[in-house]
């Protein structure tokens, strides 16, 4: 479906290297990364909006590298809604089919069937300015869907939502997709929208791709140190390896099976740092002392710092656990970590 081959732009201070991308026809899919890392700029030169200076980029097998937007049957989304504040919410709906060909009793029953799915039609003479975070981003994807794309873009749909909208509005983005079957692309820095949504993943960072691949894979198989932190393994250490031993230090880490190939890292998950517990696989599990050093609350559980000579790993603890277990800092503790918790790269 689209087909982004060796893209690349330059700004004043950025700029997008090489970016090579293949998004299959009716998935959904998202660039994920931390802020100013790219994505929305590649978001905006599939949309056509803006210049790009050098590669190619197919939608459906098209190449539309030097189409304007109109022509790309593409619908696209802003992180601000960027609605017509002088237009009232109706207006804004039927906006695009102005500049398509679409028979106007098809469109006329599309756009009933967008609003009544949206549950809009009690906005339509209103206008924007008088409407709510959730009730823009409805109008916004109705206008986006209202002229038929082949794909959609999604710009950062949900970061502007307070919590219970963006609950709602997520949701209803799960089910449009499943309903249309159509091509969703959307951008976005949370790895827990992500999760929920996508069926596959690219990481951007600085302006390159760091992992392609399915969301389970970059969740559970990172491939770089970066990708590891940012979907959550807070535990990343450079290390040697010996057969099928981790060597940190002086510390050695019994791994499930020897790595395949030359590797540098582990990573592990904060929930697989257990702190005076037993591991599910007793025989097997790493077990080591270290210093409690630091307690952050975080909400619904604690992050807990384990210092081990040189190493600080990353643990975490509901607040009964760390209470009725009585941990303060500088607490000396029990750690166990399964081997087959342990991710190599």
């Amino acid at each position: 479906m689209i087909e982004i081959d060796g893209l690349s732009m330059e700004l004043s201070s950025f700029a997008l290297y090489n970016i090579n991308l293949s998004v299959r026809n009716g998935e959904f899919f998202t660039l994920l990364g931390p802020t100013g890392a790219g994505k929305t700029l590649i978001l905006e030169a599939i949309a056509g909006v803006s210049p790009i200076n050098g590669g190619c980029i197919c939608l459906d097998g098209r190449d539309v590298t030097r189409l304007p937007p109109e022509k790309r049957g593409v619908g696209i989304v802003y992180q601000d809604y960027a609605l017509f504040p002088h237009l009232s919410v109706k207006e804004n709906v039927v906006y695009g089919l102005r500049y398509r060909k679409i028979d106007p009793e098809e469109s006329s029953d599309w756009v009933d069937w967008l609003v009544e799915r949206l549950g809009i039609r009690s906005l339509l003479n209103r206008f924007p300015p008088t409407l709510s975070g959730g009730e823009k981003q409805r109008v916004a994807l109705a206008r986006a869907l209202a002229v038929r794309p082949s794909l959609l873009l999604l710009d950062e749909p949900l970061s502007a939502l307070d919590p219970n909208f963006r609950e709602e509005i997520r949701e209803l983005l799960k089910k449009l997709h499943r309903e249309l079957k159509i091509t969703f692309l959307m951008v976005t820095h949370d790895f827990s929208e992500a999760l929920f949504l996508s069926e596959r993943s690219a990481i951007i960072n600085n302006g390159r791709i760091e992992q392609v691949g399915p969301i389970s894979d970059v969740f559970n198989k990172p491939s770089s140190p970066f990708v590891a932190e940012f979907v959550g393994m807070k535990n990343v250490f450079r290390a040697g390896f010996n057969g099928a031993r981790a060597l940190l230090d002086d510390l050695e880490l019994h791994l499930s099976r020897p790595p395949d190939g030359h590797k540098d890292y582990i990573a592990i998950r904060p929930e697989d740092v257990l702190i005076g517990v037993e591991s599910s696989s007793p025989g097997n599990a790493n077990v080591f002392h270290g210093e409690l050093c630091e307690r952050i609350d975080r909400g619904l559980y604690l992050e807990v710092s384990i210092r081990r000579g040189n190493l600080l790993f990353k643990a975490v603890l509901t607040k009964r656990d760390l209470f009725e277990r009585n941990l303060q800092e500088r607490t000396e503790v029990r750690v166990s970590i399964d081997p087959s918790a342990i991710h190599v790269f």
